[in-house]
């Protein structure tokens, strides 16, 4: 290296155009328009920083002017023919006027004069204006190059009278080419991690690599190692969020918690390492597609411990990790100890369920799901099997009385099997016939003249198992034995069955079915899914099968009935004057 020192920005400055990285659309037009002579009088550069807005215009200003190669880009604005003003200073109406009265002088040698303008956004209104005329109608002579960050702030008036040329970040392959030359003529020794480590902290601006190697350089010396450099750097390497991913896949929160603090006593800054983190997720995420392997911006050795390192997580679960590490990144910057927040947010990905377990999860409460809802048919179909056998035996006594009537002329009564009766005509104050034999209940039929048979009403014809009349059942029964029944189910079902049936009320009486009022939709369908089992139960309290059936009741009315407390303390007063004259004479008030 020299003795006399220089930046490597200023030391490598492009001198033409096949030195300017990445901008091959904005110099190949430059290009054609000079050996077509075809140049404009204004044109404005647009992009973000260190990706050679003022090269290309240093650059356009020395070709076509001719300048010698010998002279160098910042001995430019000494010439006569190019003149560059930084608008970040010189924004005045002043500045502009100035500006105006040299355009009129023209050029000492050479054809052009050339008017280099760096941050023109930052020039005021009244600035623009003044310059409009001029740069819409200039002398053949002038051409005016505007430079800036931030088109949008720059007038419609004054971009429609130029020709705009939009600059755009340099990839991160180019920056290693062009550092790795660069190293090269300095006789720099750096590993090919370290460039693409000093490539990816420029974000796309080459200006900004080559100051991160000038910072290198200072650091290592002539020999720059990726630890160094890392350290150098302040940067997160990717060998530390590869250990921590491995924190992550063993669900090991202690040495998760042991890295987090050797970080922070290596003095990292936390949202670089969450940036760092929310790039290796990235990463991780399109390694699981190899094909698209290319969009990882890393070198061939970090790229297969990408690939080898996704396959230990999902798609699924890379982006939900992703998705907490950005939302940390947004409350890290209110968070009053950050330190906490950032150990939170690497906890919950340690911790974080797997999509594996989750779906297994599911599958399993599908299937107890579907066993619940099959349940009740079993239950029902082993209770039919004991019905067709009670009827077993009367089918022989059908045919004995059969028998009986075909011998004696007098008409015998004809016995017929038939299911639990249900006479819809009962309401809540009506009886229903109960017997000891219910499942067994039967109605007679006597045969008429023309040797049909009549049914005969069912109140006519209750017996019991010793031809005894039976006292016949009513809603008043029911809610007689109805605490017993709640207590009997207790520990005997679910608690969850056992406290929607403690919050149904029997309402009323049809037949054998027994209707409950409950007062929403998830009691009422619970209790239907259950009602078999819960009529075995009550079976056993008055010794007959009911049906159940839920019906959900409306309670609004009630509700709105209900009066508060104050008006219920202030009916009070209106009715006991001892109260009244207590709240007269102390102003005694209701607590509520």
């Amino acid at each position: 290296m020299s003795e006399t020192y220089r930046a490597l920005t200023r030391k490598y400055r492009p001198q033409s155009f096949e030195d300017i990285v990445s901008q091959e659309h904005v110099s190949s037009t430059l290009m054609n328009a000079i050996r077509q002579n075809r140049l404009s009088h204004a044109y404005m550069f647009c992009g973000p920083r260190g990706v050679g807005k003022t090269t290309m215009a240093r650059v356009l200003a020395r070709v076509i002017n001719q300048i010698d190669s010998t002279v160098d880009g910042e001995s430019l604005n000494q010439t006569l023919n190019v003149l560059e003003m930084d608008a970040a200073s010189n924004n005045k109406v002043e500045d502009v006027h100035h500006l105006r009265e040299s355009v009129r002088i023209p050029p000492s040698n050479g054809r052009y004069k050339v008017y280099i303008v760096d941050e023109v956004h930052m020039l005021s209104k009244a600035a623009f204006n003044a310059l409009l005329k001029t740069l819409e109608e200039p002398p053949e002579h002038a051409i005016f190059i505007f430079a800036t960050t931030e088109p949008h702030k720059v007038l419609p008036t004054i971009l429609s009278r130029v020709q705009r040329f939009d600059f755009k970040r340099i990839a991160v392959d180019e920056i290693v080419h062009r550092l790795r030359k660069i190293a090269i003529d300095e006789e720099i020794a750096i590993d090919e991690e370290s460039l693409h480590v000093i490539a990816k902290k420029a974000d796309g601006a080459l200006r900004d690599a080559l100051g991160l190697m000038d910072q290198a350089i200072a650091f290592c010396g002539d020999t720059i190692t990726h630890k160094e450099l890392l350290q150098a750097l302040n940067v997160v390497g990717t060998d530390r969020l590869f250990q921590f991913m491995n924190c992550v896949k063993e669900h090991d929160a202690d040495a998760g918690l042991e890295l987090i603090n050797t970080l922070l006593q290596e003095g990292y800054d936390i949202q670089e390492f969450l940036i760092g983190l929310a790039e290796h997720l990235r990463n991780l995420y399109i390694s699981h597609h190899s094909p698209q392997l290319y969009l990882v911006e890393a070198s061939e050795e970090t790229k297969k411990k990408y690939s080898a390192t996704a396959s230990d997580f999902s798609r699924d679960d890379l982006m939900r990790m992703l998705h907490i590490v950005s939302e940390a990144q947004i409350k890290l910057k209110d968070a009053s100890q950050p330190r906490i927040q950032f150990e939170i947010t690497l906890l919950k990905l340690i911790h974080m369920e797997r999509t594996e377990s989750l779906n297994k999860l599911l599958s399993e409460l599908g299937e107890l799901k579907k066993n619940f809802s099959n349940q009740p048919i079993l239950i029902k179909e082993a209770s039919e099997a004991p019905e067709k056998k009670a009827e077993e035996p009367v089918s022989e006594k059908q045919e004995e009385n059969n028998e009986q009537e075909l011998v004696e002329p007098e008409p015998v009564p004809e016995i017929v099997p038939e299911p639990e009766p249900v006479n819809d005509e009962y309401d809540m104050g009506q009886p229903a016939l109960v017997t000891e034999i219910t499942q067994k209940a039967r109605v007679l039929h006597f045969p008429n003249g023309n040797g049909n048979s009549t049914p005969a009403p069912v109140s006519e014809v209750s017996i019991n198992a010793d031809d005894s009349p039976v006292k016949k059942l009513i809603i008043e029964d029911v809610r007689a034995v109805w605490d017993d029944y709640l207590n009997s189910l207790n520990n005997q079902v679910p608690k969850m069955l056992e406290l929607q049936v403690q919050r149904a009320k029997p309402a009323r009486l049809k037949g054998h079915e027994l209707i409950l009022e409950c007062d929403n939709s998830f009691a009422q369908k619970m209790l239907e899914e259950q009602a078999h089992d819960l009529s075995l139960r009550m079976k056993e309290q008055i010794g007959v099968m009911l049906r159940f059936k839920a019906e959900v009741v409306n309670n609004t009315e009630k509700q709105s009935t209900a009066r508060n407390p104050y008006e219920r303390f202030k009916e009070i007063q209106e009715k006991d004057p001892m109260v009244r004259e207590l709240v007269e004479r102390f102003g005694a008030e209701l607590e509520y």
